[in-house]
């Protein structure tokens, strides 16, 4: 089997590109399956070196750099759609390249013939109808969310193009609004002798003096981009009903913090949150944390969820988020019915303050249902998604 593989940049330090990779060595790593991977960036993965010759220690996998276009993000997104066509056009006539099957991890090239959603950009464009940025900002993620729209509508409605979700909730949001009643469920997985109690517990005070957290502080973490959507609004507002507990935040992503920055100076909790860049291991967020805190408006899974499971933390997940699906609510997570409901988020994390015993208990459970998603449950989904469209064709 010869398969393209295409998304602009491969890593360990964003959920979907984390995914991808896990998938990428899992696939490379079968007999008789040969990957080419087309991407502007690649990083945190076995790969020797980039070029066209670029191959893995776990298998057969080729890294055809595409290249990258400067501006504004709507254009280089435009750019990066067509020219990693051309690329592959290129190498299929003057290379003799030819692919059983095209593989996408969401939008990202007009041919793809298996698409695994992270996520529906119908509902994010939604969502960012009423958030409340700045007027360029805001011009320019309506410009973006417009053309990813438009290409959901052109790709995602064509029948012989098979989708597959990372969660019911996307598969629902799939159906709604393309009408796809064929889409393929395969839940993202975890690692979990990477993502463990044990691996995390050396880490754990050279990480919390990293960041200045004091031990009989608690600090909550939230991880992800596009943090208004993740709920950061909502996690700034509840550290201001939380009071007197010693609560910290440690908020991790790439985004510009001053916007949220100057909310919590207005709501005088500035000294009480931390931000910090995105690392290829993430784990040292998750061994400075003692909860993480998930309050999505919208999240197709939430992968840092799963991850900070795994190792034992107890984990506060909006309803919102496709893994909300995979847990028992007050037995391995505490789930919001409404993650915007500041009231609500800040309810649970006292109660998680106040009760150490139930912030053990949960993590403990939490580790055990973590267990049941793996990469390889993962890979083998899309595998077969993949052997399923060619032997249609």
């Amino acid at each position: 089997m010869r398969l393209a593989v295409i998304s602009p940049f491969v890593d360990r330090r964003h959920g979907t590109e984390r995914a991808l990779s896990e998938l990428l060595e899992r696939l490379a790593a079968k007999p008789n399956v040969e990957i080419h991977l087309y991407a502007q960036r690649v990083a945190d993965l076995n790969v020797l070196s980039s070029g066209r010759s670029a191959r893995n220690h776990a298998g057969s996998m080729t890294w055809h750099r595409i290249w990258s276009v400067p501006g504004p993000h709507v254009l280089r997104f435009f750019c990066w759609f067509f020219l990693n066509r051309f690329v592959r056009a290129w190498d299929s006539k003057v290379h003799g390249l030819r692919y059983d099957a095209v593989l996408s991890a969401g939008i990202n090239c007009s041919d793809a013939n298996v698409i695994v959603v992270h996520a529906v950009f119908h509902r994010l464009a939604e969502l960012a109808r009423s958030s409340p940025s700045g007027r360029l900002r805001r011009l320019h993620q309506r410009w973006y969310y417009r053309l990813l729209c438009f290409l959901e509508r052109r790709l995602y409605t064509r029948p012989r193009v098979q989708l597959a979700a990372v969660s019911d909730h996307t598969a629902v949001q799939l159906s709604r609004y393309f009408g796809r009643s064929d889409v393929v469920v395969i839940p993202n997985g975890v690692d979990s002798t990477h993502f463990s109690s044990e691996q995390l517990l050396p880490l754990r005070k050279a990480a919390r003096q990293r960041w200045g957290f004091h031990p009989d502080e608690v600090v909550l973490l939230l991880i992800g981009n596009d943090w208004r959507n993740k709920g950061l609004v909502a996690l700034l507002e509840a550290l201001v009903l939380c009071g007197e507990a010693r609560a910290r935040a440690l908020v991790v992503g790439q985004e510009d913090s001053s916007p949220f920055l100057a909310l919590a100076e207005r709501l005088q909790i500035h000294k009480q949150v931390t931000f910090a860049p995105p690392e290829a291991d993430v784990r040292i967020f998750y061994a400075a944390a003692d909860i993480l805190v998930a309050p999505s408006l919208e999240d197709s899974f939430n992968l840092p969820a799963l991850e900070a499971m795994s190792c034992g933390l107890p984990v506060v997940v909006s309803a919102n988020a496709g893994l909300s699906e995979w847990v028992h609510p007050g037995e391995d997570a505490v789930v919001l019915h409404d993650p915007s409901d500041a009231h609500e988020l800040a309810g649970a994390i006292l109660r998680l303050i106040a009760q150490p015993d139930t912030r053990r208990l949960l993590g403990e459970n939490g580790s055990r249902t973590a267990r049941k998603l793996s990469w390889d449950r993962h890979a083998e989904g899309v595998f077969a998604l993949v052997n399923s469209f060619i032997n249609r064709r």
